[in-house]
């Protein structure tokens, strides 16, 4: 609808001719319409694989006003096919925008321009016809942080701003995707229409990409994907790397009520690669909301205990606060095995008989480099060294990686050269090796743990919900939620340090509900009361809700909690709850473990359990008047009394502490 639009706005030579045949002589008509059909001949085009005749006709429509728009100058219709991927990769070598790694098997790196290494929250919006859809009504004089809304005028002048011939000179690839397994109920799909090979060869890792989407869609509907670099062909600005991008002109738009995503002027993942966050969190939480589900910024696990029951965990963290780790998690402690359904995004969905079953809706894993090592995330690093797009990481003179965190696996005689392109890079330089934010592109299914049933088409029964994010004081290593509408609260006072994955460059505590706070496809009152309701949805358990917090210091600075493999102590608490046993005291933010029943055995270093779990009164005070004034002034009206009632309970209890 938009394009169409956008479109109708565009003058073009077809409509002129036409205002022209009114008053000329039928034989001139017939000249200049002669010269128009021309003109659009030599306009369209050229296909250079596909074709457009085996489209169904809602996907052919889509395509031919993205042409009439963006007019590119080739049309790839993409098959997914290896052939095709290393095509791509070979033109990407040929031009500069990746280098192979020799070191790895079919490893590439990629560096983009150092304007375009991140989300850009502040032009990232949703389109609604009443902005209270999209976001709550800030307090007066406060600005509203829970989303960015723009009207649908004002999106059709960005749109004719900006994607009027942004393709001249460059190829349109035309990308059938699907988000989850192809024909699960669980399952969406998309077309994403872009002019970046990179975005080509990430979704292909990303998403379930080709012919065969196309096949199971049929004449359905779909989402409508439209990126472009905006970097139309003769180039006007200097490329950096070789990086196509336009900083400056950067938006990332959502349309709910039509399921429509336009994005422009970046190049890398996070608003590039469409069925990300775009499609599986802001328009996934849209549909999830109208179809009664759940579209979350949630890893999920199964885990096996000694006695071989097995379990699935669903978690939301923050960026860069260990999901990726948790996913893949190595324990500690023997006889238990984890196995990885995915890292990053949950759909989660009532089956017939009322049980809340999960998809990882992605194929691949796009986690944070940095801090990723042997001794952290072993599984990762076993996953990423084959088929894998590496992005703004340093490169070493072997042909390998590096990144901050990897010193210890990096020889001594191989010299360094940082994502900025600096030779023999030292820590000394005082600038990091590898962008904060670089990352990783890899297939989820060469996991050496990926879980069997991680594509099942029914998906897998979520047994645990555990919220948690980077909280350096005051908040305990773990606690359970008294009951869904305590757990939904705690999910909405989630509070965390800021990542690296957003613009936010200093580490302050920021409020992020939910890990979904740049994700809300709609109005988070809104979301919040969904969440709610998810518990009149089922005769059966919900799943139970945890807080956990890997992240606290003592006093002189240093982690409480060893973390990493070490987790599934915590883990091993968790599954006890979950079968009843009683093996919790209660506390006034929560049930938390009772003294001896979380594990120690064979740890090696001494753990201060009881600083680990003090709850400081004047510390949980003032966390309840800060999200008390955070909900009065971001969600205000729109927040559900349910919420209000719980945040009052746990005030009550903490000021009889």
């Amino acid at each position: 609808m938009v394009l169409e639009t956008a479109n109708n706005q565009v003058s073009n030579m077809e409509n002129i001719s036409v205002m022209k045949a009114t008053v000329q002589s039928v034989q001139s008509a017939m000249k200049q319409l002669d010269l128009v059909a021309k003109e659009v001949e030599e306009t369209k085009p050229l296909v250079v694989q596909g074709s457009l005749e085996s489209l169904s006709a809602k996907i052919r429509s889509f395509v031919n006003e993205g042409v009439a728009l963006c007019k590119p100058a080739k049309l790839h219709i993409v098959d997914g096919s290896e052939r095709e991927m290393r095509n791509l990769l070979n033109m990407m070598q040929q031009c500069g925008m990746i280098e192979y790694l020799p070191k790895y098997r079919n490893c590439y790196l990629a560096k983009t321009d150092p304007a375009d290494v991140a989300r850009v929250e502040s032009k990232t919006f949703i389109i609604t016809d009443n902005k209270r859809d999209t976001i709550p009504q800030a307090a007066p004089g406060v600005k509203g942080t829970l989303g960015n809304w723009m009207s649908m005028d004002d999106l059709k002048e960005a749109v004719k701003d900006r994607f009027p011939g942004c393709m001249a000179g460059r190829t349109m690839y035309v990308i059938p995707f699907s988000m989850g397994p192809v024909g699960s109920p669980l399952s969406k799909i998309g077309i994403q229409l872009t002019d970046s090979p990179y975005v080509v060869a990430s979704m292909r890792t990303m998403t379930r990409m080709g012919s065969h989407v196309m096949e199971v869609l049929g004449d359905g509907d779909f989402v409508k994907c439209l990126h472009s670099v905006g970097c139309p062909l003769p180039t006007t600005r200097k490329l950096i790397n070789n990086w196509p991008c336009n900083p400056e002109k950067v938006i990332v738009t959502h349309i709910p009520a039509t399921n429509e995503i336009l994005s422009f002027g970046s190049g890398y993942g996070g608003n590039s690669l469409l069925g990300k966050k775009c499609f599986a969190l802001r328009i996934g939480s849209t549909i999830a909301k109208r179809e009664g589900w759940l579209a979350e910024h949630m890893l999920i696990l199964g885990i096996t205990n000694p006695a071989g029951v097995k379990r699935y965990i669903a978690a939301a963290f923050p960026s860069a606060c260990g999901k990726t780790n948790l996913a893949m998690m190595t324990p500690s402690l023997p006889g238990y095995k984890v196995e990885c359904v995915g890292d990053d995004i949950a759909w989660m969905k009532f089956d017939e008989e009322g049980t809340l079953r999960a998809i990882n809706p992605e194929n691949g894993f796009f986690g944070v480099a940095p801090g990723t090592s042997m001794k952290t995330n072993p599984v990762a690093m076993q996953t990423v060294l084959s088929n894998t797009i590496f992005t703004n990481v340093a490169k070493t003179s072997d042909g390998g990686i590096f990144w901050e965190g990897l010193e210890k696996e990096t020889p001594n005689d191989v010299s360094i050269t940082s994502w900025l392109g600096d030779e023999n890079w030292t820590k000394e330089s005082g600038k990091p090796a590898a962008h904060p934010n670089s990352r990783f592109c890899t297939p989820a299914g060469q996991c050496p743990i990926i879980d069997p049933a991680w594509e099942d088409p029914k998906g897998v029964p979520i047994s645990a919900i555990l919220f948690g994010g980077r909280r350096p004081e005051g908040v305990p290593l773990i606690y359970e939620s008294f009951d869904w509408k305590h757990g939904v609260m705690v999910g909405a006072a989630m509070r965390s340090e800021a990542t690296a994955a957003a613009e936010h460059k200093s580490k302050v505590i920021m409020h992020d509900p939910f890990a979904m706070r740049p994700f809300f496809g709609y109005n988070f009152g809104h979301y919040l009361q969904h969440w709610l309701s998810m518990e009149s949805r089922t005769n059966k358990t919900m799943p139970k809700i945890f807080h956990v917090n890997w992240f606290r210091k003592s006093e002189k600075g240093g982690f409480l909690w060893p973390g990493f493999g070490e987790n599934v102590r915590v883990v091993d608490w968790i599954l006890q709850r979950i079968d009843g046993r009683d093996v919790a005291v209660e506390s006034a933010v929560g049930l938390i473990p009772s003294p001896g029943a979380l594990s120690l055995y064979g740890l090696t270093e001494a753990v201060d359990m009881d600083e680990l779990f003090r709850l400081p009164k004047n510390f949980w005070q003032q966390e309840v008047c800060d999200v008390k004034k955070y909900f009065r002034e971001q969600v205000g009206e729109d927040l559900p009394n349910e919420i209000w009632e719980e945040l009052n309970k746990l005030e009550k209890r903490v000021d009889e502490m």
